[in-house]
């Protein structure tokens, strides 16, 4: 395909737009797609590059690993991304042309373990929150830490996904059953249940002032102007206090998911339900939890195991 760069970005628009309407797909994986996209078209108009094909990718992937030394998580990702615009611009010109096709080998990614919190860090972060609540020094502040308790206790009793937090609404929570329905990627819910009591008295402070920040919507949680959270005030509440329980600085907010499900496992809860309560499509995307869970039971076996001291007698 001869490539043209302006022809290629009124493309690009148009599939981004396909994702967005047929796919749902949410604001920032759109626009990570346009990045990857935008970063390919910059290449070729670079290089002077006469085609869009095969060849031509080859060489701009080459170029990110060797000369932008890009990480691999990267690389993988903007992969993705061409291959499913090259099957966009087939259907598109209804050609089989294979010059599009991409076809790359698949690049293979180091497996990263997930970041876990120890239960003494969330212990401490929620009494970060909780210190926080008891010095509040006026009644605004008081419902903000309100706020922000909740938040932080639902990313980990739940293991919710910052975007999940943001989007609930005053009716996704049942107050008779302690319900919540979570709206997921790709438009797909779940039903969970706040099971610690804690957590439902804390649900119910935080609705009782809620109406008193003057509510513009059905948000659960609102910022300082009374709107819905946004994904970044999420963040910023996490960081606030991850910061004044001096735990790991390297934590984000997801981390506190990936300690819930790891948790789960741990305690006994089997590999099908963690993939139903966190909303996986895919029991392999859950599977890597289940590593973390054998190295800590490898842990406490070659720490606590009797069998490991005793001695026999000859």
């Amino acid at each position: 395909m001869k490539y043209r760069g302006e022809e290629q970005r009124r493309l690009s628009e148009e599939f981004l737009e396909k994702l967005l309407t047929e796919r749902n797909l949410g604001k920032r994986t759109i626009s990570a797609y346009r990045s990857d996209l935008r970063g390919l078209f910059a290449y070729l108009d670079r290089f002077s590059c006469r085609r869009l094909d095969e060849a031509a990718v080859s060489e701009y992937f080459l170029y990110l690993q060797k000369e932008k030394r890009a990480a691999p998580r990267t690389v993988r990702r903007k992969y993705v991304t061409l291959r499913q615009y090259a099957a966009f611009l087939r259907k598109r010109f209804g050609t089989k042309d294979r010059s599009v096709s991409f076809s790359l080998q698949r690049f293979r990614l180091p497996r990263d373990l997930p970041r876990t919190l120890s239960g003494g860090e969330i212990s401490r972060l929620l009494s970060a929150a909780e210190q926080a609540l008891s010095g509040a020094e006026s009644e605004y502040a008081r419902r903000m830490c309100l706020r922000d308790r909740c938040v932080i206790e639902l990313l980990f009793c739940l293991g919710l996904r910052i975007g999940e937090v943001s989007a609930l609404d005053i009716r996704d929570y049942n107050r008779e059953d302690a319900s919540i329905l979570i709206h997921g990627k790709g438009s797909r819910e779940r039903l969970l249940f706040v099971s610690a009591p804690e957590v439902r008295r804390e649900l119910e402070e935080w609705l009782a002032v809620r109406r008193k920040l003057s509510p513009e919507e059905e948000a659960l949680f609102l910022n300082r102007r009374g709107g819905r959270i946004s994904i970044y005030g999420i963040e910023n509440i996490f960081y606030k206090y991850r910061d004044r329980a001096s735990i790991d600085p390297r934590a984000t907010p997801h981390c506190l998911r990936h300690s819930f499900a790891t948790q789960l496992l741990n305690n006994g809860a089997s590999i099908r339900d963690v993939q139903e309560l966190l909303g996986h499509r895919s029991i392999v995307t859950t599977q890597i939890y289940t590593e973390i869970s054998l190295r800590r039971k490898q842990e406490v076996l070659l720490k606590y195991n009797g069998r490991n001291f005793l001695k026999q007698e000859a």
